[in-house]
């Protein structure tokens, strides 16, 4: 998990490099520096990737979120897949208030089963503006690049919880415990089609008891 984490952190380095490259690049050594530009420009649409989206979706998140009731554990129920969580089982996210006033986030699993090569990444997380928008988090891992974690749905007693991004690419649907009943994981799929995500590319995740549908 750490390294490919890592490797989305210098993603984003590489995307500094080529704004200050950019900068450099000023009008009077343009011509100089074209075939720069178009190596950073390529190397940019490698690692951005093209958008291929046919609708914008929801990600409107609500509007109060205690954190203090929101520390602690949460069981991963599903997620979209990706490349720092690829493969991982049994997948659990931590959060603990840090003496900076930040939140530690520590997420676990364990690669490809449950008795699997135990994976964990430590990070924090803070929240820009917990006066007007307490449920847009932003979460890292990786000195000062930090991802967003919005709360788009939560339950009135903490009980799940479905998180989302300002893309539509990162989601998932965290409980307090392990599996959560069919009825409720099925009206969870509700909410989100409604709000636009595609909910066929969402992944169960293997905890201590089978999931079952």
């Amino acid at each position: 998990m750490k390294k490919d984490i890592f490797l989305l952190y210098l993603r984003e380095l590489i995307h500094y490099v080529i704004l200050l490259v950019l900068i450099y690049c000023n009008m009077r050594r343009i011509l100089k520096c074209r075939s720069i530009i178009i190596v950073v420009i390529l190397i940019s649409i490698v690692f951005t990737g093209c958008k291929t989206q046919k609708g914008m979706v929801d990600n409107t998140v609500v509007r109060e979120l205690d954190i203090n009731r929101y520390l602690g554990t949460w069981y991963e129920i599903a997620r979209f897949d990706h490349r720092f969580e690829r493969g991982l089982v049994g997948v659990t996210a931590n959060y603990s208030m840090r003496d900076d006033g930040k939140i530690q986030v520590i997420n676990s699993g364990y690669k490809n089963r449950l008795d699997g090569a135990f994976s964990e990444a430590i990070g924090k997380a803070k929240i820009p503006d917990p006066e007007n928008e307490p449920a847009k988090l932003k979460v890292s891992f990786f000195l000062f690049f930090y991802g967003d974690y919005f709360v788009l749905e939560l339950d009135d007693d903490y009980q799940w919880v479905i998180i989302g991004s300002s893309s539509d690419k990162y989601l998932w649907i965290l409980s307090r415990t392990p599996q959560i009943e069919k009825d409720l994981y099925t009206a969870l799929l509700e909410k989100l089609k409604r709000r636009g995500y595609d909910i066929s590319k969402l992944l169960k995740v293997e905890q201590q008891t089978n999931f079952k549908n």
